[in-house]
């Protein structure tokens, strides 16, 4: 039913091929758009998110709770308390 089929990825122009097997697969799944980035730039796209999730900013904070400073990845609003990761793994 499927046929292998060669692409031309859009970010480096590279051809590469969508498999029968790929194609199949992406079926199952009810996924209906083919890929159209090579395997490549698709793990930089990949390391490049994950890169910069890393870089997240930390907020200072005072634990509602314990009382202890801690760190948040939010900015955190006088109305609403906020619990160190210690006190927020207890609830």
């Amino acid at each position: 039913m499927f046929q292998d089929k060669v692409i031309t990825c859009k970010q480096c122009g590279a051809e590469f091929t969508f498999t029968a097997g790929e194609q199949e697969f992406y079926a199952e799944k009810g996924l209906t758009n083919e890929p159209q980035r090579c395997k490549n730039c698709r793990d930089s796209m990949k390391r490049d998110r994950r890169d910069r999730r890393g870089e997240r900013q930390m907020y200072d904070a005072v634990c509602a709770q314990c009382g202890k400073p801690c760190k948040v990845p939010f900015e955190p609003k006088e109305d609403r308390p906020v619990l160190c990761s210690e006190c927020f793994s207890k609830k």
